[in-house]
């Protein structure tokens, strides 16, 4: 997958990479628009690991070559920034969050934050996804077996509770409709913005900013209740996320400002139950249409769980479940676009790359390169089982010193409910209906959600 450099330049910046004219890539402006990864991937397979659009400010570059993610995420980290047009839009939501924060305030901020996703905090939250798993199997319960539902719209409002107690000690699912509705039209805003090089201002008074200062005013309104909730706390209870960062210092013993704790709660919020939300969803549509490897982690869970809630002890006992979860997560992974700003000139998969670069990055496309995956656009957990995956290139949750923070909170929490609910239901597609194509939104989501018949299991019935 390689092409020439073609000799042109965009209004004086050169070309160094291969890539679509310019009167190609404004033809194919509505599907940048409606599916950006659909175009990405096409534009890859025509001009190959490395590519380059014909915009001049800032030279736009797609880096698919395994060698040039690597150098961009973890090998020359430090001279990629995320001042992106994506980061910027995002922060329109979390603020400078860990999630948005550039270089220096990242680099304040990740080494206060990071201790409160060490390991021995994980097995409280092993006891929240397992109250998650019980209450969905309640209502799956009384919407009766056979009954088509919509698995997407349980696992958001399950993330979204585990995400409100395991991180903040509130049950968040008491307004998960009203939060997770708020999220996501804050969210689409943001993906509209991110699409088009130029968007008003958000002080104008425009549809879109309408809705976002809505979805903001009640996120804002939910995370002031929590602060004005916790500090108004007598009684002695277990700490969670939300007493770490009222807490917290930093090497000047500086702790964290009201503003800062808000962004980094509302990115949590945000990233801690559509990702999760999102991999969970796609597991059940891809066992849906896997019946063989839905069986295999039935019986896994049916040996390790039994018919008892999971436990954070029975995580490390459970391959099978952690291989299918890893497959979900090659095939559709939460940040499926990674953009950074290149701070210094460089050279990615062979090509020149000027200072002041977009670099686009996307681990959908890289879990599908044809030279590292042997059939890559397959469901087979038993890549992972054998231990013989590239992990360099496998990247949901990034890679480098950006990994995202709350990757084994994710990790657990997947596999966890899929455990939980796995070994209770069964799950098909109903009258021949097939996985959804993906939409590429903040995370690839399930145009219509994603229906399926949830039956309970025949083992699991009389607990």
């Amino acid at each position: 997958m390689s092409g020439p450099v073609p000799k042109r330049s965009y209004l004086g910046t050169p070309a160094t990479a291969p890539g679509p004219a310019g009167p190609q890539m404004l033809k194919a402006f509505g599907q940048i628009r409606n599916n950006p990864l659909l175009y990405l991937n096409q534009v890859w397979r025509e001009y190959g690991d490395v590519v380059q659009f014909p915009i001049p400010r800032p030279p736009s570059y797609l880096v698919v070559d395994p060698s040039g993610v690597e150098r961009v995420l973890l090998g020359s980290a430090r001279y990629y920034g995320k001042s992106t047009i994506q980061y910027r839009a995002l922060s329109l939501v979390t603020g400078e969050g860990l999630l948005t924060a550039d270089t220096e305030a990242w680099r304040r901020q990740r080494p206060m934050v990071q201790p409160a996703f060490h390991h021995e905090s994980l097995a409280d939250i092993a006891g929240h996804i397992a109250v998650a798993a019980d209450r969905i199997t309640d209502d799956w319960r009384r919407a009766g077996s056979g009954t088509v539902i919509d698995v997407d719209a349980a696992m958001m409002h399950g993330a979204l509770e585990v995400v409100g107690h395991a991180l903040f000690g509130t049950d968040l699912s008491r307004d998960a409709e009203q939060l997770a509705s708020a999220t996501l039209s804050a969210l689409d805003v943001v993906i509209a913005r991110a699409r088009v090089p130029i968007s008003p201002p958000s002080w104008l008074p425009t549809p879109a900013n309408r809705i976002l200062r809505k979805a903001n005013g009640q996120l804002d309104a939910s995370v002031h209740g929590m602060l004005q909730d916790r500090r108004a706390l007598k009684r002695d209870h277990r700490a969670d996320m939300l007493d770490f960062l009222l807490s917290v210092r930093g090497e000047d013993g500086v702790g964290l400002t009201d503003l800062e704790i808000r962004n980094q709660m509302v990115t949590f919020i945000v990233a801690g139950h559509e990702t999760v939300a999102s991999a969970l969803t796609w597991a059940w549509g891809l066992l849906a249409a896997n019946p063989h490897w839905q069986k295999r982690m039935q019986a896994e869970v049916d040996e390790v769980v039994g018919g008892r809630p999971v436990t954070f002890a029975d995580y490390a006992s459970l391959p099978v479940t952690r291989a299918i979860f890893d497959e979900v997560l090659r095939l559709y992974p939460p940040a499926w676009l990674i953009t950074r700003k290149a701070l210094v000139a460089d050279v990615l998969g062979g090509c020149e790359i000027p200072a002041g670069a977009l670099i686009i990055l996307s681990p959908y496309l890289l879990h599908r390169h044809p030279d590292i995956w042997e059939r890559p656009n397959d469901f087979d957990p038993d890549r992972f089982l054998s231990g013989k995956v590239n992990r360099t290139a496998f990247i949901p949750f990034g890679y480098g010193p950006r990994l995202c923070v709350g990757r084994d909170f994710a990790y657990l929490e997947g596999v966890l409910m899929l455990a939980g609910l796995g070994g209770r239901f069964e799950v098909e597609f109903a009258g021949g209906a097939q996985l959804p194509a993906g939409n590429p939104l903040v995370t690839i989501r399930p145009p219509a959600g994603m229906p399926l018949v949830v039956r309970e299991r025949v083992s699991s019935v009389g607990e």
